[in-house]
């Protein structure tokens, strides 16, 4: 363990001042089990923690993480899907009211996606493929960006792997079906690491408003 002392210091550090806070929280979590209200899907960077940015206490979120908080469309075919498995688990088999697609600012993973670091070839890698999700929003944003600075369309960019997240979301028939039924609502963020600022996404206009 010595190569990851800050991560032991870390959790003596939990174990002698959070946990005695919330241990009986611990508890029941353990005994009942959770039930989370909420899942959230966002970027696995280490620089925007929805834990830490919402101030959640344990049992609170249901949260996945991936490279530039995408969600594939419904594809029901034989290769593995952590995000859709994970997904499927929280509208399913936890009955989530919402789904917040997050992101944020100066996001590696699309900036490296712009620089044409992740191109198609004859063996494309992991990443590749999974950046790949973001063809069809690129035109888009990139157009709505044309006269803007490189971090303009770096943002623009941004904003639009939320959106398109959120309509693979409604690709899939659970979601469907509990958006129909009004069980489960849809909502989209963006978080700015640099001043901390959250955005929230106006789903009928398509605009991200600074939450006060």
């Amino acid at each position: 363990m010595r190569d990851i002392q800050e991560l032991v210091d870390g959790y003596r550090r939990f174990l002698g001042d959070r946990y005695p806070r919330e241990a009986e929280l611990y508890r029941a979590l353990a005994e009942e089990g959770q039930a989370p209200k909420t899942m959230i899907i966002a970027c696995c960077g280490s620089r925007a923690d929805p834990s830490a940015i919402f101030s959640a206490s344990p049992g609170q979120l249901f949260i996945v993480r991936n490279v530039a908080n995408l969600v594939p469309p419904h594809e029901p075919h034989g290769d593995y899907h952590g995000t859709s498995a994970a997904l499927e688990f929280a509208v399913e088999g936890l009955k989530v009211e919402n789904i917040l697609v997050m992101g944020h600012a100066r996001c590696g993973g699309i900036e490296a996606f712009l620089a044409g670091l992740y191109q198609p070839t004859e063996e494309p890698g992991f990443i590749d493929r999974w950046m790949s999700l973001l063809n069809p929003a690129r035109t888009d944003a990139l157009r709505d960006a044309a006269n803007s600075s490189k971090e303009g369309q770096q943002e623009a960019m941004e904003h639009a792997a939320i959106r398109h997240s959120l309509e693979n979301l409604t690709t899939f028939p659970c979601v469907k079906e509990r958006l129909a039924d009004g069980n489960l609502h849809l909502h989209g963020a963006y978080f700015d690491i640099t001043d901390g600022r959250l955005l929230a996404l106006d789903l009928e206009s398509g605009q991200f408003q600074t939450v006060a």
